[in-house]
C-alpha cells in the first residue's frame, strides 16, 4: 500500500484528476502513514526495543509530544484529526463512495453484492478502530496522561471492556477481514 501510494504521489492516481496536485499530496500523506504502519508491524514481527506493542510506542511517542511546546495542542490536534479521518472513513463506507472507483459494469449481480458488503463492512470496522484510536490520544491530550494513550492493540482490547464485550471484538475483526476481502476485489475492479 505504502509503494502504490508512493508511486501515485510521484507518477499521479489512476482517474480524469489523478495527476492534480491535490490528489498527489493525498497519495503522499497516505504513503507516509503506511509506511508507518508497515514499520509498527515489521518491528513488532521482529521484536524490535525489546517490547513490539504499540500500545508502548503510542504512550512514549505521546509522552515525548507532550513534553514539547505546546504538546497538549499538538497531541489534540493530532487525535482529533484520526478521529476526522475515521468518521470520514466511515461515512464514505456508508455512502458507498468507493462504488465511484470500480467498474461495477464488469461484476455479476452475486459480485456486486459481496463487494458493497465487504466495502461497507470494512470500512465501518476501520473507520470505528481509527476513530476510537483518536479518541484515547485527545483524551490523553486532555487530561495530560500520556498512559491515556493506546495503540491499535490496546484500542481493539478496550473493545472487551464494553457491555458488549468480546463480541465487539469479534464484529470488528470480521470487518476488518472484510476490508481485506473488499482489497482484493478493488484490485481486481478498479477503474484506471
Amino acid at each position: 500500500m505504502a509503494l502504490w501510494r508512493l508511486s501515485e504521489a510521484a507518477f499521479g492516481a489512476s482517474g480524469p484528476d489523478g495527476d492534480k496536485a491535490h490528489k498527489r499530496l493525498l497519495s503522499g500523506g497516505r504513503a507516509v502513514f503506511y509506511g508507518f504502519v508497515a514499520y509498527s508491524v515489521l518491528s513488532f514481527a521482529a521484536g524490535a526495543g525489546g517490547t513490539g506493542s504499540s500500545d508502548n510506542k503510542s504512550k512514549d511517542v505521546t509522552a515525548t509530544a507532550l513534553g514539547w511546546p505546546g504538546g497538549r495542542w499538538i497531541v489534540a490536534v493530532a487525535g482529533a484529526v484520526v478521529v476526522g479521518a475515521g468518521v470520514w472513513i466511515l461515512v464514505r463506507a456508508v455512502l458507498r463512495k468507493f462504488r465511484k472507483h470500480l467498474k461495477t459494469g464488469e461484476m455479476g449481480r452475486r459480485t456486486e453484492r459481496v463487494v458493497d458488503v465487504t466495502g461497507v463492512a470494512g470500512g465501518v470496522a476501520r473507520g470505528v478502530l481509527f476513530g476510537t484510536a483518536g479518541v484515547f490520544a485527545v483524551v490523553a491530550a486532555v487530561r495530560f496522561e500520556p498512559k491515556k494513550a493506546k495503540g491499535m492493540d490496546d484500542t481493539l482490547r478496550s473493545f472487551t471492556e464494553t457491555p458488549a464485550g468480546p463480541w465487539l471484538l469479534v464484529v470488528i475483526a470480521v470487518g476488518l477481514l472484510c476490508f481485506g476481502c473488499f482489497s482484493v476485489a478493488s484490485a481486481r475492479y478498479r477503474e484506471t
